[in-house]
């Protein structure tokens, strides 16, 4: 199967079916939905409801124990599909930076393209310093994340996964290992991707930024969808009575 081959009209991310066990614990039960091209799709719940999961399970970085992932109507669980080269188009930025310490963030930004895509270095790094600027951070190129704030360390993360052109972002709580003041600088380079139109699914505890910033809110829990909907009706008046007792809570 060519990865080449992307279907117009296809879902960005479609989910059929998807399982996941640890052992006998069943971590995700079924779970069925689509991202559309464009869309930004925000995920909330309790720890351990499996959202996590799910957004790793999306690249393969969780191997499923049943079910379907198709990443822009390809099927990515077919032994023929080259999985590396479809995650080139899927960006992923973590709770955690995962900078390369001994390395400037222009080496952090360059090493992927130059390995994966094959850049020469003058392309490399002409990518980089652009996609530098998009996360406000151009004259960061030198510094060593060690001298970077959280929240300069996880935009660096969020330009790093922005070099290799990727179709979509898929966000594993990015926020959640900041310090309150700096969280704002993060979400605002989230807001202006999805301004721009950047397919985003979002692991995430922020409630404004799911409200404000989100096409679709989806509250999961014991690794199945309770509830999905508009965010500002699901957060304003959820359905589900396991919603609304998390809601209870955070809000």
């Amino acid at each position: 199967m060519s990865t080449d081959l992307i279907k117009v009209d296809a879902p960005a991310i479609e989910l059929r079916g998807l399982v996941k066990r640890f052992g006998d614990n069943e971590v995700l039960r079924g779970i069925d939905f689509t991202v559309r091209a464009g869309e930004v799709v925000c995920v909330i719940g309790p720890s351990g409801s499996g959202k996590s999961t799910l957004l790793r399970s999306v690249n393969l970085l969780e191997e499923p124990s049943d079910g379907n992932i198709f990443i822009e109507g390809i099927d990515i669980l077919d032994p023929e599909t080259d999985i590396d080269r479809v995650r080139t188009r899927i960006g992923m930025v973590f709770q955690s930076f995962n900078l390369f310490p001994h390395m400037t963030v222009l080496g952090n930004l360059t090493i992927a393209q130059r390995r994966v895509l094959k850049r020469g270095k003058a392309e490399a790094q002409r990518v980089a310093h652009e996609m530098l600027g998009r996360v406000g951070l151009s004259e960061k190129a030198d510094a060593y994340p060690s001298h970077l704030s959280g929240g300069q360390q996880q935009r660096v993360a969020i330009a790093r996964a922005l070099c290799m052109n990727p179709d979509m972002m898929l966000f594993d709580e990015p926020t959640s290992a900041l310090d309150p003041e700096l969280v704002g600088e993060v979400l605002a380079v989230m807001r202006a991707l999805a301004d721009e139109g950047m397919t985003m699914l979002v692991v995430t505890h922020e409630m404004g930024f799911a409200r404000e910033v989100g096409d679709r809110l989806i509250f999961m829990d014991g690794g199945v969808i309770v509830e999905e909907g508009n965010p500002r009706e699901v957060l304003a008046n959820p359905q589900h009575e396991r919603t609304r007792n998390f809601l209870s809570r955070v809000l």
